[in-house]
């Protein structure tokens, strides 16, 4: 009979040495971030700083703006300004075109000085120091993932706080902020713990494999580890270094084990996760049909000059003005379900309940999320929920039974993320850093064996 013990120990104790000081890097790297994450520019932040809205010299209607691209609809248009004039910024196919409203000319893309010009209409508190730094035709650290958005232009503040902005060539908005604080914090704890070194990041296909792989043999070692400490029992067989190792494993091993797998889902190496965004044909039902720019006339939007932004949306035919991000009155409930049930056609409506807090799969660490929506539940082969903004008339978020499970399997498991602890704070934090810190304990607390290990080795190989 095959002993089946020394190819778990062998299996586990070289898994261990080999990823060992990743994992502890794991570990502490989370209790950073569940403080701090990567650099972003808030919605709120964005719409303070942007300059007031004045269509006094706008002089193109709406409905004579043209697509880049033949044949592509516009889905969403958004009247700012730029360099002291009205603008109009459309989205066709996912990206964004912008033309002047006062000429009809399209932006060519903002230059090195218009970048300094619009640096200082954002932060006017520190005209005086704004520098330019650089054009990025390649993403840098910060924009790995708005690299659809280069090329950009690096501005900066020159304030004690290290302030640097990012604005779109395209379209000439801030589109991202940093601070050195906020630069430091994501170096310790976001791009260690994703990996997210510039270099690495830029080749996804390369860096996700990577990922997936490093974490299943993450699972194996765990595994392995568990069953080689609870064979051996409570009573450890090991001394010294190694016995405290056998104890924090027994302790803390099946929690390290659900981070590092629920980390794996977090890559979806099977594709198996359900959709969490609409379809086109779902997005369709709520506007129907391409924008019909020619109801809206400007003469009808001078009045909004007071306001920072206009953003022309859809729901079912007739167009909406949001200023600010805001509608001046709500979509009515029936008016929503009707367009719910054409989005998902031939499936019978479970339950439509308004919700005026989050529940445990729409929700916002930051609240910055719209409330109150419409979740409707539909009672099809996939277990359809969609959370409707009455606001903009538009599916904020679609769960299925397979996104619902994931929800559980990688936002519970990685981040312990549950109603009943996460609502809780501090505790979810005493929690969370205890776990962290009994993670890093059964790494090294095997480290000097593992380090003794490896000399012996070195020993006979180099002997």
């Amino acid at each position: 009979m095959i002993d089946w013990r020394r190819p778990v120990v062998f299996t586990h104790r070289w898994l261990g040495i080999t990823l060992g000081l990743l994992f502890a890097m794991w570990f502490a790297t989370g209790i950073i971030m569940m403080y701090a994450r990567m650099p972003e520019l808030g919605e709120a932040r964005r719409l303070a700083h942007l300059a007031p809205l004045d269509l006094s010299t706008a002089a193109v209607p709406l409905d004579a703006l043209d697509t880049p691209g033949q044949g592509a609809a516009i889905e969403r248009v958004r009247i700012g300004m730029l360099l002291g004039r009205p603008v109009y910024r459309a989205r066709v196919s996912g990206s964004w075109f912008t033309r002047f409203a006062d000429t009809g000319e399209p932006l060519p893309g903002i230059n090195a000085a218009q970048a300094i010009d619009e640096a200082r209409r954002f932060a006017p508190e520190h005209a005086g120091t704004i520098r330019y730094d650089r054009r990025l035709t390649e993403p840098d650290q910060w924009t790995l993932e708005i690299r659809r958005q280069l090329p950009l232009h690096r501005v900066t503040l020159g304030d004690a706080d290290g302030r640097e902005l990012y604005l779109s060539e395209r379209t000439g908005e801030v589109i991202l902020e940093t601070t050195r604080q906020a630069r430091r914090l994501a170096y310790a704890g976001a791009v260690l713990h994703w990996l997210y070194f510039t270099p690495f990041r830029r080749h996804t296909a390369v860096w996700s494999q990577s990922i997936i792989w490093l974490s299943i043999a993450g699972s194996v070692m765990c595994t392995l580890g568990l069953v080689w400490g609870t064979y051996t029992g409570a009573r450890s067989p090991y001394r010294g270094w190694m016995r405290w190792h056998h104890y924090a494993g027994l302790a803390f091993g099946v929690v390290s084990f659900t981070w590092i797998f629920s980390g794996l889902l977090s890559m979806n190496p099977l594709d198996w996760q359900g959709a969490t965004t609409p379809t086109a044909a779902e997005r369709g039902a709520f506007s129907g049909g391409p924008l019909r720019l020619h109801e809206v006339a400007l003469e009808s939007l001078r009045s909004l000059m007071l306001s920072k932004e206009v953003e022309i949306v859809q729901f079912r035919g007739q167009p909406r003005l949001l200023v600010d991000g805001r509608a001046p009155h709500s979509i009515g409930r029936e008016l929503l379900l009707t367009a719910a049930r054409d989005a998902v056609p031939g499936a019978t409506v479970q339950d439509a309940a308004w919700l005026d807090a989050y529940d445990s799969y729409y929700y916002d660490r930051n609240r910055e999320q719209p409330l109150p929506v419409l979740r409707v539940r539909f009672a099809d082969p996939r277990g359809t929920w969609l959370y409707i903004d009455p606001n903009s008339g538009s599916i904020l978020r679609k769960e299925e039974r397979l996104s619902r499970l994931n929800r559980w399997l990688y936002h519970g498991l990685h981040s312990l993320d549950f109603p009943f602890l996460y609502g809780r704070r501090p505790l979810w934090d005493i929690v969370v850093i205890s776990l962290s810190l009994g993670g890093i304990a059964s790494v090294v607390t095997a480290a000097m064996p593992a380090w003794r290990r490896l000399r012996r080795h070195a020993r006979r190989l180099y002997s």
